[in-house]
């Protein structure tokens, strides 16, 4: 079993769910994120000053999933989520060791 986790522009989080969604992947979790990359943040002018924003607002969308399912999956968020800009995002795929359904005590793949 492995975990995706994307951080993602928050624009694009709905287009990435709907996208997984109509692939047949429906379970994720989303989470707001602040973070950065190796831009550090952002710098603005507000009213002629300027200023750094160097958290930016993200979002951070997780998926676990069966091994053989996750160039798929990491396909569909890279394709949903891609603007060509900085800051669109990354994605990691980290092992999970054991899923259980609290509800219904279902263990691993049949947790998901």
């Amino acid at each position: 079993m492995k975990k995706i986790e994307a951080i993602v522009r928050p624009s694009k989080a709905d287009e990435v769910k709907r996208a997984l969604e109509k692939a047949g992947y429906p379970s994720l979790t989303i989470t707001e994120v602040k973070g950065r990359g190796h831009q550090r943040g952002i710098k603005q002018v507000l009213r002629g000053k300027a200023y750094v924003v160097d958290m930016l607002l993200k979002v951070k969308v997780e998926v676990t999933i069966q091994d053989e399912k996750v160039d798929e999956v990491v396909g569909i968020i890279h394709q949903s989520a891609h603007t060509g800009n900085i800051g669109d995002g990354k994605i990691f795929v980290i092992p999970v060791e054991k899923v259980v359904r609290i509800r219904t005590g279902e263990v691993d793949c049949y947790a998901v």
